[in-house]
C-alpha cells in the first residue's frame, strides 16, 4: 500500500500562539527569539533549518505536553541531545525539542542485572564514570562519547570503534520510554502474546500501532528477508528485520535507529557490559592508507577489540594542534597512515601475546615499517585523544566554504572487501578531483571519508550530488550499508528506496504512517525525503557585507569567515576535562557554547547592516558569559577564537551604546594598580569597609562578595630600583633577558616578581625589567580596542628599541605575557617589530628548566620531603598558547617532589569578571564544577601551584587554600625555609 505525506509548514514559520501554549504546559523553559532559532538550526552537519521554537522539557511529562502542543498547533516536532548528528537528524522546521539539558539524570545503575535505566539527555562518557566503578560500562563507544547523548545514540544506533565485539546501540537497548505522535506515553519492550493482544485492543494510538504493525510485517515478509543489505553493520532504514525475527515482538528495536521520526525517546533502560580491567594497543605505522588497510587481515586475525584507521591528513593537523603535540614524539618517522588495533580484557599476558602475535604476523607479511606497543595509560592517552578526534582535526582544515564533508562519510562493507572497495572509492574521488581524510573502523569495514567540497558553488554542490550517488550504487554492489552508524538523516535518506528496494521501501513509509499519521514527527528523514542538496548551510548565508574591524581576523571572510569556522561537531559541550567552555559547563545553555556563539555571531554578521547588529542587546547577552579563557582557541578542533570575536564585538557594542564607567576602570587596571599601589596602606582600606563595598557594588558593579587584591607599597619597580648589589656584567654569561613587570605582579604580587629576577639572576641572566607600559590585555578584553592598540604599539616599539635583538622577553603573568604572542598580532598586523617581539617571549619556567639541569641553579636535595605532591593549576591563556610542559618540568626537577597537574578546567576568575556582580554566581559555580572538589579532597599537606594572579585569588576564595607561583617554590628550594619570599612547608 503507497501512503500519501502530509507537507510540513516552512522554515522560519511564526507560531505567537503555540509560543504561549508551552510556556503554559511545560515547566521548563520555552524559547522562540531569532537567536535561539539561528543556534539550534544547525547541527554538525551541512545542513541549516531554522526551526519556529524551542523547547527544554524538564521531564517526561513536559516531553509529552510539547509533543501535544505541536501536534494540535500543526507544527513538526524534531527532538535533539547534543546535535553532533552529521546526517542532519536534528534540525527541522517545527518545535525543536532539546533533552540534553535538563533530562540527564541517570536513575538507576543495577549491578546484578547489568542494566542501567537513563534519561534521554544523559551524555555516555558521564554514564560510563557512574558504572565504571561497579566494573561495568556501556558497549558502544563513540568518538563523541564526551558529549553525545544516549537519546541520540538511541535516534542513530550508534557503534564506534568497538563494534567488532559490543555490536551497536540497538543491541543495548532493553527497553525506551517513549512519548508517542498524540502525545500520549508508552513502554516499548518484549513483549509476550498476552500484553500484546492487551495492548492491540486499546482504542488509541498506541493500540493502533500494535494492531497494524504484525500485519504489515507479515505482508512485507519476503521484502524484509531480502531487501535488507547484508552486512550487519547498518543503521539505516526502519529495523523491521529485528521485529520479524524476535520470538517475543519488541517495538524497542524498531524505534532503535528511526531518528525521531516515530517517537520521542524520554528514558531508556539500556544493557551494560563488563568493563576490561587492562588495555593494550599495537600502533602500526605504515607509508599510505592501502598499506594500512592490507593489513586489517591481520589484526583481526589476533581477536582484537578495534582495529582505527587513521591518514597522514589528520596526522599532519594533529601536530599543528598544542593539545595533541605529543603525539609527534612518540611515531616512528612520517608514516602515511597509522592503524590502533586494541586488544582488551583482564588477563594482561594474554593481551600481551596477543600483541606479539599482531607485531610477528606484520613482520612476517610484511605489513609496515614500525610497530609501537602501548602497554601503560600514560602511553596511550596521546595516542587515544588523537584518534577520537580526528573528525575535529580533520574540520580544521576546512578553508572558508571548502570543508570536509559528510555524506559519503558511512559507508560499510564487509572487511574481506575493504581493501578494494576503498581503492574504488578513491578513484570515484580521483576522478570528481576531489580530496578527502581518510580514518575509521577497519575491524568493521567502516571508513569515515570527507571530501572537501565548497557548497556556496553550485557546480561543486552538482559535483557532491555525482560522488553520493556513485557511492551509493558502489556500497550496494559491494552489499553493504550505505549508513553504518551515523544514520540516514537529510544526507541519505532520499537514496532509501533505490537501496532497499521499492516493497521494502513502501513498508518503512507504512511503518511512519501508522506511528506518525500527520508526518509531524522530524519528517523529511528516512523516508520521503527531500533531495540531499537541499536545505543546504552555506549556500543559505547571504553574502558578507564588508566592513572594516578593528582586530585581524586572518581567514577567508574576515570576522564572519572566523565565526563561521564552527562546524558544530560539539566539542565545547565536553564537561568533564579541558577548560572549554566553562561557563557552558557551570549552565549547561546552548547558547554559552563555543558553538552556540559563533552560531550566534555568524548570525549577527549576516545581516544587512553587520556593525549595528553587533550591538544587538541579545548577542551582548549571549557572549556576556564569555570568560575569554581561550581555551577554545586550542581545544576547539577548528581553532574558533571566541575571546578574540567577543573583544570586536563589544567594541562594536560601544560604539552603539556607549562605554561603561566600570569597563573603562577595568580596561585601566594598570594605572589602577599604580595608583593603588603608591597609595598604600591606605588604598587597602576600602576593601575591608562594608558600606564603601555596597556602594562599589551599586555604583560600579563590583561585588562585595570577592576580596580585593592587596597593594604592595613597596612595589617590584621599587625593588628594583633600590634593591642592594647586582650580579655583574661578567656572571650574566647567559647574557640580557627582559622581565615583563605586569600589572599584578609588579603592585599586588611583587614577591613572585622579585623571585623570579633573583633566580634568572642566579642562573646567569643579565635581567632588565620593562616596566612602564602596559601591554593591553585589561583594555581588550573590555573591548576598548583602540586603546589596546595604543597599549600594544607603545610596549612593542620600546621593547624592540631598548632590548638586545634576539634576547629572551619573560614574565610570570600568563596572561599579560601571552598577550605579546598572539593579540598584539592581531591588534598590529603586519608590524615586523610585532613578529619579533613575540618570536622572543618564552616562559620563564624555560630558562629555570634549563639553568637547573645544566647546574646553573642547584635545588638541595633535602628542599621537600620525599613524596610530596604538589598540585599544579596551569593558567588557561598558557594552555591555550603554549601549554603546560615547561611548568611541569620545572616542578618535577624539584628534589622529592611528587607533581600532579589538575584537569580542572577554567578556576572562573578570569580577570575582572570574577569581580563583577552580575557574574560572580557564575564565577564560583565554575570553580567548584572541578577544581574546588579536586583541591578539597587533597590534605592541607599538599602544595597547589598555579601560574596566574586570578586564579591564585580564586582557589584562595573558593577553598582556602594558598596557592603559590612555580618559581616561588624554586627559590624556596634554593634557599633556607626561613625565606621571605614563601613558606609553602
Amino acid at each position: 500500500m503507497s501512503v500519501t505525506s502530509k507537507s510540513s509548514p516552512g522554515s522560519g514559520t511564526s507560531h505567537p500562539d503555540l509560543e504561549l501554549r508551552l510556556r503554559r504546559d511545560l515547566e521548563g523553559e520555552v524559547a522562540f527569539d531569532d537567536y535561539t532559532r539561528h543556534l539550534f538550526s544547525r547541527d554538525a552537519s551541512m545542513y541549516s533549518i531554522t526551526p519556529a521554537g524551542v523547547a527544554f522539557p524538564r521531564h517526561a511529562d513536559d516531553v509529552a505536553a510539547a509533543v501535544k502542543a505541536a501536534a494540535e498547533h500543526g507544527v513538526p516536532l524534531t527532538p535533539r541531545g547534543a546535535a553532533t548528528s552529521l546526517a542532519g537528524q536534528t534540525v527541522g522546521p517545527g518545535l525543536v525539542v532539546d533533552l540534553s539539558r535538563h533530562m540527564n539524570r541517570i536513575v538507576e545503575i543495577d549491578p546484578g542485572g547489568c542494566t542501567a535505566l537513563v534519561e534521554a539527555g544523559v551524555v555516555q562518557d558521564q554514564l560510563n564514570r557512574a558504572a565504571a566503578p561497579l566494573g561495568l560500562m556501556f558497549g558502544p563507544d563513540t568518538s563523541t562519547s564526551n558529549r553525545a547523548t544516549l537519546g541520540g545514540m538511541i535516534g542513530n544506533n550508534s557503534a564506534g570503534s568497538g563494534s567488532v565485539r559490543y555490536g551497536m546501540t540497538i543491541d543495548h537497548v532493553r527497553e525506551l520510554d517513549v512519548v508517542l505522535a498524540d502525545g500520549s506515553r508508552t513502554r516499548l519492550g518484549p513483549l509476550d502474546t498476552a500484553e500484546w493482544t492487551r495492548r492491540a485492543s486499546l482504542p488509541t494510538l498506541e493500540g493502533e500501532i500494535h494492531r497494524r504493525l504484525p500485519e504489515i510485517v507479515r505482508a512485507n515478509s519476503t521484502a524484509i528477508a531480502d531487501g535488507f543489505p547484508r552486512f550487519w553493520r547498518r543503521a539505516g532504514g526502519y529495523r523491521l528485520d529485528r521485529i520479524a525475527r524476535e520470538e517475543r515482538p519488541d517495538l524497542s528495536k524498531l524505534v532503535v535507529g528511526s531518528e525521531g521520526t516515530l517517537v520521542v525517546v524520554t528514558r531508556a533502560l539500556v544493557g551494560l557490559v563488563p568493563k576490561p580491567r587492562r588495555t593494550v594497543i599495537a600502533v602500526g605505522h605504515f607509508t599510505s592508507t592501502a598499506t594500512a588497510i592490507a593489513a586489517t587481515e591481520d589484526a583481526m586475525a589476533c581477536d582484537p577489540a578495534a582495529v582505527e584507521l587513521m591518514d597522514r591528513t589528520i596526522l599532519d593537523l594533529s601536530r599543528k594542534k598544542i593539545e595533541y603535540a605529543s603525539l609527534g614524539r612518540i611515531l616512528a618517522g612520517n608514516p602515511g597512515a597509522l592503524l590502533f588495533v586494541t586488544f582488551s580484557g583482564d588477563d594482561e599476558a594474554a593481551l600481551l601475546g596477543q600483541l606479539e602475535q599482531l607485531t610477528a604476523l606484520w613482520r612476517e607479511h610484511g605489513h609496515g615499517y614500525h610497530t609501537l606497543h602501548a602497554i601503560t595509560p600514560q602511553q596511550q592517552s596521546a595516542l587515544m585523544k588523537v584518534r577520537k578526534s580526528s573528525l575535529g582535526l580533520l574540520m580544521a582544515a576546512s578553508e572558508g566554504t571548502r570543508r570536509p564533508l559528510a555524506f559519503v562519510e558511512d559507508t560499510a562493507v564487509d572487511p574481506a572487501h575493504l581493501p578494494e572497495y576503498t581503492r574504488r572509492f578513491q578513484e570515484v574521488l580521483d576522478r570528481h578531483e576531489l580530496t578527502a581524510g581518510f580514518y575509521g573502523h577497519c575491524s568493521v569495514g567502516c571508513l569515515h571519508i570527507r571530501p572537501f567540497v565548497d557548497l556556496s558553488n553550485p557546480a561543486e554542490v552538482t559535483k557532491m550530488r555525482a560522488v553520493a550517488e556513485e557511492i551509493k550504487d558502489l556500497v550496494k554492489e559491494y552489499g553493504g550499508a550505505n549508513s553504518s552508524e551515523h544514520g540516514d538523516g537529510l544526507a541519505r535518506s532520499e537514496f532509501n528506496r533505490e537501496l532497499f528496494g521499492d516493497e521494502l521501501y513502501e513498508a518503512m513509509r507504512q511503518v511512519k504512517h501508522l506511528f506518525d499519521p500527520d508526518n509531524r514527527m522530524n519528517p523529511g528523514k528516512i523516508v520521503d525525503a527531500q533531495p540531499m542538496t537541499d536545505n543546504l548551510r552555506d549556500a543559505a548565508l547571504p553574502p558578507a557585507e564588508r566592513f572594516r574591524t578593528r582586530l585581524d581576523f586572518e581567514v577567508v571572510g574576515g570576522m564572519r569567515g572566523a565565526a563561521d569556522r564552527c562546524m558544530n561537531i560539539g566539542v565545547c559541550r565536553k564537561t568533564d576535562t579541558g577548560a572549554m567552555c566553562p561557563s557552558y559547563m557551570a549552565t549547561r545553555q546552548e547558547e554559552h557554547s563555543t558553538r552556540g556563539r559563533a552560531n550566534a555571531l555568524v548570525k549577527a554578521l549576516s545581516e544587512p547592516n553587520p556593525r549595528e547588529a553587533l550591538g544587538d542587546e541579545r548577542l551582548h547577552e549571549v557572549l556576556d558569559l564569555c570568560l575569554m579563557c581561550k581555551a577554545c582557541k586550542s581545544e576547539c578542533p577548528l581553532g574558533v577564537d571566541i575571546a578574540t570575536l567577543k573583544s570586536e564585538t563589544l567594541s562594536h557594542h560601544h560604539d552603539i551604546h556607549g562605554v561603561p564607567l566600570r569597563s573603562r576602570i577595568f580596561g585601566s587596571i594598570r594605572f589602577l594598580n599604580k595608583v593603588g599601589s603608591a597609595a598604600a596602606p591606605l588604598s587597602n582600606l576600602p576593601g575591608r569597609i562594608t558600606s564603601l563595598r555596597r556602594l562599589a557594588d551599586s555604583l560600579l558593579g563590583i561585588t562585595p562578595a570577592r576580596p580585593l587584591p592587596r597593594f604592595e607599597r613597596r612595589n617590584l619597580i621599587r625593588w628594583f630600583r633600590h634593591r642592594g648589589a647586582k650580579p655583574t656584567p661578567a656572571s650574566a654569561a647567559q647574557g640580557q633577558v627582559t622581565f615583563l613587570a605586569d600589572s599584578f605582579t609588579t603592585y599586588t604580587e611583587p614577591g613572585i616578581g622579585q623571585a623570579a629576577i633573583e633566580l634568572l639572576e642566579q642562573a646567569g641572566w643579565q635581567v632588565r625589567l620593562a616596566s612602564t607600559g602596559c601591554c593591553g590585555r585589561s583594555s581588550l578584553s573590555k573591548g576598548l580596542v583602540e586603546k589596546a592598540k595604543s597599549n600594544a604599539r607603545d610596549m612593542v616599539h620600546s621593547l624592540f628599541a631598548t632590548t638586545q635583538p634576539g634576547s629572551p622577553i619573560v614574565g610570570c603573568e600568563p596572561s599579560c605575557l601571552m598577550t605579546l604572542r598572539d593579540e598584539h598580532l592581531a591588534l598590529l598586523p603586519g608590524d615586523p617589530k610585532v613578529k619579533d617581539i613575540a618570536g622572543r617571549v618564552r616562559q620563564v619556567e624555560e630558562l629555570l628548566s634549563a639553568a637547573v639541569k645544566e647546574g646553573r641553579l642547584r635545588l638541595r636535595e633535602d628542599s621537600w620531603p620525599a613524596g610530596r605532591r604538589l598540585l599544579y593549576h596551569g593558567h588557561c591563556h598558557q594552555k591555550a598558547e603554549v601549554g603546560t610542559a615547561a611548568t611541569i618540568e620545572l616542578l618535577k626537577l624539584i628534589p622529592g617532589a611528587q607533581v600532579e597537574e589538575l584537569d580542572a578546567g577554567c578556576c572562573g576568575m578570569a580577570g575582572s569578571f570574577g569581580f563583577e556582580s552580575e557574574h560572580y554566581a557564575v564565577s564560583m559555580a565554575v570553580g567548584d564544577d572541578r577544581l574546588f572538589p579536586a583541591i578539597e579532597a587533597e590534605p592541607r599537606s599538599t602544595v597547589v601551584v598555579a601560574s596566574g594572579a586570578s586564579c591564585r585569588q580564586q582557589i584562595f576564595h573558593g577553598t582556602r587554600h594558598d596557592a603559590w607561583h612555580p618559581v616561588q617554590l624554586i627559590q624556596e628550594a634554593l634557599v633556607p625555609s626561613s625565606s621571605p619570599h614563601c613558606h609553602p612547608r
